[in-house]
């Protein structure tokens, strides 16, 4: 297949058995320096870098000298304390020499399940992003228990590409893409360059075969790739044990890639305007003009506000005239957002009593 630029923020996941050796238990640090190395050819690019890393119940248990096997829950959240310290040294210390600043970001199903979460996690990772740091996401699995795990960090990279609005989601794996059979089990098994559509027939094709490490099959990979191509993101299954695995996927190695199956700006707008608003917030002529330009809804163009909305809901906003201008997620809730109402962005934190975010819709987060 013919190489595919580099979008403009990408998500990497890397499983257990790509970074952890699974004879040794050992990390593979050739392996995760020639990662670096690639994240940091994106970076000098101008491109956002995510990464989505399994392994530090892997790392961990190697140091607890727990069995391959199975484990209980309560070794495995064992495991995970002792190796989340470890995984994210080994990123710090993989990336720092190409001067790039790392951040740990802890999330579990709940963060993204429930809306007042979500919106702080994306807020945090948008930051992180903008300040030019590789936030390293893993699932909590310290303290995740069963209903409130993603289960595997296919489901999670495809959830943080949706969070950060990632223009392609990048699933390093053991095989090179997905493949009409189990390529190890069918001889005729066809490689699949591109997915424009995910039939039943693609879902059926996916198997669950995972290594001793990792948790994820193929299946999860399909899924993952259901909701990335959803939102807007495109996404690449390729081979990730050899060295320079995203360098090389640009290059044109071998992959499969799941196309879009709606432009990302045109996904995120139709999801607010689809939410049901709680409230109105009504704004001042200035305001009306600044939000048509393409700018955030501040406080200080804010005349009053009507309904009950908490921070987080959908809420209409209309110009002097009562005429709907926009929909938008809300960053206050209705009180906050009436105490505000024409005040200055310098007053806020005295008003609420506590630093709180400048607009009270960002333009991200609106739909026109």
């Amino acid at each position: 297949m013919a190489a595919v630029t580099a979008g403009q923020r990408i998500v990497i996941k890397i499983g257990s058995a790509l970074l952890v050796d699974k004879t040794t238990g050992e990390l593979r640090r050739d392996w995760l320096l020639s990662l670096a190395k690639d994240v940091a050819d994106l970076k000098a690019k101008h491109i956002d870098v995510v990464l989505v890393s399994s392994g530090s119940i892997a790392l961990g248990r190697n140091v607890l000298d727990l069995p391959m096997t199975q484990l209980a829950l309560e070794q495995s959240q064992a495991a995970a304390a002792v190796g989340q310290i470890r995984l994210a040294r080994a990123y710090e210390d993989a990336l720092q020499p190409h001067g790039i600043t790392t951040a740990q970001v802890l999330v579990t199903l709940e963060d993204s399940a429930n809306r007042r979460r979500y919106l702080n996690s994306r807020a945090t990772l948008e930051m992180l992003l903008d300040l030019g740091v590789v936030p390293i996401v893993n699932e909590n699995d310290t303290v995740a228990t069963d209903e409130i795990r993603y289960g595997d960090n296919d489901r999670l990279a495809a959830q943080i590409a949706v969070t950060v609005e990632a223009d392609q989601l990048i699933l390093l794996s053991d095989v090179d893409g997905l493949y009409t059979a189990n390529p190890q089990q069918d001889a005729t098994a066809q490689k699949l360059d591109v997915v424009d559509v995910i039939t039943p027939e693609i879902e059926a094709m996916a198997g669950d075969a995972g290594s001793g490490l990792s948790k994820g099959g193929m299946k999860t990979k399909v899924l993952a790739a259901k909701t990335a191509t959803a939102a807007g993101c495109a996404m690449a299954i390729t081979e990730g044990s050899v060295l320079h695995p995203v360098s090389g996927l640009f290059a044109g190695a071998s992959a499969t890639w799941f196309t879009p199956q709606i432009d990302q700006r045109d996904a995120r707008k139709r999801w607010i305007s689809s939410m049901k608003p709680q409230g109105t917030i009504y704004v001042d002529q200035g305001a009306v003009a600044a939000l048509r330009s393409g700018k955030s809804l501040l406080p200080a163009g804010v005349t009053r506000v009507e309904g009950r909305f908490s921070r987080g809901d959908a809420v209409v906003i209309s110009g002097p005239d009562g005429v709907e201008i926009a929909h938008g997620v809300v960053s206050y809730s209705s009180d906050e957002a009436q105490a505000l109402a024409g005040r200055k962005t310098k007053d806020i934190e005295a008003i609420l009593g506590y630093p709180a975010r400048s607009a009270c819709v960002h333009r991200d987060d609106m739909a026109i």
